[in-house]
């Protein structure tokens, strides 16, 4: 999860400052290292799901921050790139490939403007769990990811679910954020979303929301064939830390009397011919 190039110098100092941090302190349970290091598995049942059997598969992960869920796919069998537009998250995940004595490589470049050495060269291309609402140019990011792929090859992208992110705070109930529209706005942010005790200066983030549709539509719109949408009620972390969570052990957006989504999934297909490529 990390933020993309294209936006206020002020979110590349928040990001530096996450990607410095994150991990880091031993109560941050969204980033125990220690538990990776030992063998442990970042990734959730969705995007496994949906990714299938990716022994070796070149997989691409998008914005993937310093790099645990890039080399969780790598313990499964795939042979994984990982890109993120921060330095100190590309540098901490070559440190962490290497501790944890995995193959990986490593770039530093926005999602939206990845290097044309990536074109056409992987299975799957893979995005999960605070991706576009950090992205200014929905159709760059979207085409980005298509031309990544070689014909046949997959995009999933998992990601907070369009009403979720609408939400201020559960209880009590304030949704005031914009849903959909993909204009920017701002949040002062103190903290960071994984720990509230980041110990780094005030920032201001930028965030974009887009709708199912806008999102839909960017992935058509790059020539990509939408095989499955779902949208995900349930989910096995605590979704910014607003949500109650139940016996279970999962969280749940209960609203009247039926839960909102959480979370939603897109897998896409690149036919055989796409733009040219």
């Amino acid at each position: 999860m990390a933020a993309d190039a294209d936006r206020p110098a002020v979110d590349g100092a928040l990001w530096d400052d996450l990607a410095e941090f994150h991990g880091t302190d031993p109560d941050d349970r969204s980033y125990d290292v220690e538990t990776f290091l030992a063998g442990g598995q970042t990734l959730r049942g969705i995007e496994r799901e949906l990714a299938g059997d990716v022994t070796g598969k070149e997989l691409l992960h998008l914005q993937c921050h310093f790099g645990m869920d890039t080399l969780s796919w790598a313990r499964l069998g795939a042979r994984v790139t990982g890109v993120d537009s921060c330095p100190e998250a590309v540098a901490r995940a070559r440190r962490l490939a290497e501790r944890a004595g995995l193959e990986a490589e490593f770039v530093e470049a926005a999602a939206q403007r990845l290097p044309d050495a990536l074109a056409a060269r992987f299975d799957l291309v893979v995005a999960t769990y605070g991706v576009l609402s950090w992205v200014g140019d929905l159709d760059a990011w979207m085409s980005g990811a298509a031309s990544a792929l070689r014909p046949g090859g997959r995009l999933v992208l998992v990601d907070s679910h369009p009403v979720f992110q609408a939400v201020l705070t559960f209880d009590p109930f304030v949704a005031d954020r914009p849903h959909g529209g993909g204009a920017p706005h701002h949040d002062a942010m103190t903290g960071g979303y994984a720990h509230a005790d980041v110990p780094a200066e005030p920032r201001t983030s930028t965030r974009y929301p887009y709708s199912l549709g806008q999102i839909v539509r960017a992935a058509t719109s790059a020539g990509l064939v939408v095989e499955r949408l779902g949208e995900h009620t349930e989910t096995e972390t605590g979704g910014r830390h607003l949500l109650p969570q139940g016996p279970d052990g999962l969280y749940r957006f209960p609203f009247s009397d039926t839960c909102l989504p959480i979370l939603y999934s897109l897998r896409a297909v690149r036919p055989s011919a796409l733009g040219g490529a």
